[in-house]
């Protein structure tokens, strides 16, 4: 790994002026679980990192009317034992739990996870069924972004190199709502998924009135099953319902062939998730 110079901003402001004055020579830097891989392997080019762990504030965990905030250097490890996610979003809390070893959970931060934008990681599936948004700063002020439209390719976001991850917002699930998360690991359970589901719906009496379903690593991105959804939106649900609506994401997901499945099986294994996903929300037995 060739040297670089290291920067410890005090403040948001001040990482945004240095990204500004470094462009494209500067990376953010917090976790540095991946990052730091990347760059040993040379993936990833810095002369200038800009670490966000001493900017007070950003490992928050706190509750407002509009959901749960985590501040970006909150650690997975910390969203998998939060007593305020646990109480207010206990999905979440399982998921984080799913990522990786409890080492690399006490390291690795949510803000730099998404940052990141592997495709395969745990978290961005249930963050975008729970409709969850990152707020991003830079001198033009701050905007917020729902997850759904924060991933553009294989490890590139909507994130601009001038802006600061700061904040996720994960608002509260309906009180009737289900949820889950599922991931099939042929491998270790600590491995990357070859496929991961999550899925939160609200049933009455037997019809879907709200249906959210993505799936992570099977493509560029985190896929939202938007014709899946299309398909259950206010329909009776039973179980030829769901055999038949999980067969729909063998067309909206797009994997590569590699170490874990060829692409045809990972494709074979989302229908297969999708399935168990809804049947488990959905609250119909197979």
């Amino acid at each position: 790994m060739r040297d670089f110079y290291f920067h410890t901003p005090s403040s948001v402001s001040e990482a945004i002026s240095l990204l500004s004055q470094y462009g494209e020579d500067g990376r953010l830097i917090s976790g540095g679980t991946a990052l730091v891989t990347m760059m040993k392997q040379s993936l990833v080019l810095a002369d200038h990192l800009i670490s966000l762990r001493g900017i007070p504030g950003l490992d928050n965990i706190w509750l407002e009317s509009d959901g749960v905030h985590i501040g970006a250097l909150v650690n997975h490890r910390a969203i998998e034992m939060s007593p305020v996610i646990r109480e207010h979003i206990p999905l979440l809390s399982e998921i984080y739990g799913h990522v990786a070893t409890v080492r690399i959970r006490n390291q690795a931060t949510v803000g730099g996870g998404l940052a990141h934008g592997d495709p395969a990681q745990d978290p961005p599936p249930g963050l975008i069924v729970m409709n969850a948004k990152v707020k991003l700063e830079s001198h033009e002020g701050s905007r917020t972004l729902p997850v759904a439209d924060l991933f553009r390719d294989y490890y590139e976001t909507n994130i601009a190199q001038s802006e600061v991850l700061t904040e996720v917002v994960v608002p509260l699930l309906p009180p009737n709502a289900s949820g889950i998360y599922l991931r099939y690991t042929p491998q270790t359970a600590d491995d990357y998924p070859t496929v991961a589901v999550a899925a939160v719906a609200v049933m009455e009496d037997e019809v879907c009135r709200d249906i959210a379903l993505a799936l992570g690593a099977t493509g560029p991105t985190p896929i939202q099953a938007i014709s899946l959804q299309s398909a259950l939106q206010d329909q009776p649900i039973t179980a030829n319902t769901i055999k038949e609506t999980a067969e729909l994401v063998a067309n909206e997901v797009d994997p590569l062939d590699d170490f874990r499945g060829s692409a045809e099986y990972k494709r074979n294994m989302a229908v297969v998730f999708t399935r168990r996903a809804l049947q488990c929300v959905l609250k119909v037995r197979p």
